[in-house]
């Protein structure tokens, strides 16, 4: 069985709100690094590691899933719901532009993640090479 297209847009969306996270924690390290006023600098440095770290937990789900591991599907629909409850406030505030940037790959990835060939392609167990 090959791997449907579904999977492939999938791990798109996944690696692009990735990298969206990195973007994010990079300019928000630059406005650390330059100044930028903050109530409390270890709180900012915490928020800062947790943006680097949901962004690689992100590309390790998008990299997986494209490989067909089981738990990236859960893993990406989660993700899914985080990147809704953000982007559905942003959209009714009247964000429009930002807010269909996030809403539409969202809905898009997880009406994907339940794809009876998406499923099936993620959920196959046995004869897989060791992940690491």
């Amino acid at each position: 069985m090959g791997r449907p297209r579904g999977i492939l847009v999938i791990a798109l969306i996944v690696a692009a709100e990735a990298t969206a996270l990195l973007v994010a924690a990079g300019w928000y390290a630059y406005e650390l690094v330059t100044g930028a006023p903050v109530l409390s600098f270890w709180g900012a440095v915490f928020t800062l590691g947790l943006l680097l770290a949901f962004s690689a937990w992100l590309y390790s789900v998008g990299h997986f899933l494209f490989r067909g591991r089981r738990w990236t599907r859960a893993a990406a629909l989660v993700a899914q719901l985080f990147v809704l409850t953000i982007g559905f406030p942003t959209l009714t505030a009247g964000v429009v532009v930002a807010g269909l940037a996030l809403v539409l790959p969202a809905l898009t990835a997880a009406v994907l993640l339940f794809d009876k060939r998406v499923i099936s392609f993620a959920s196959r167990t046995g004869g897989m090479p060791p992940a690491l």
